[in-house]
């Protein structure tokens, strides 16, 4: 649970990283005013968005039709089967 929490945090922050090394590239060596010119609500929101497409991208799973079951991986015969959907 906390992977998918992570996951979600460095996908909301990774337009202001792209941002900050970006501002941070063009700036040379004066990189005080980084977040001070920072336009803070569209990296809020491209963050947000990267997250939401996210989550809709991988929600979306069809490879199952209704009333499929999902069978776990198993260890048969010395080894381990892979899961899969019957």
């Amino acid at each position: 649970m906390i992977r998918i929490v992570i996951e979600n945090i460095v996908l909301f922050l990774l337009p202001t990283l792209i941002y900050v090394i970006f501002a941070a590239a063009t700036r040379g060596s004066s990189t005080k005013g980084v977040f001070e010119d920072a336009p803070v609500v569209i990296l809020m929101l491209l963050g947000t968005a990267l997250v939401l497409i996210v989550l809709a991208f991988f929600g979306s799973d069809t490879r199952g039709k209704p009333g499929q079951a999902y069978v776990p991986p198993s260890f048969k015969d010395g080894r381990i089967e892979p899961g899969r959907i019957d």
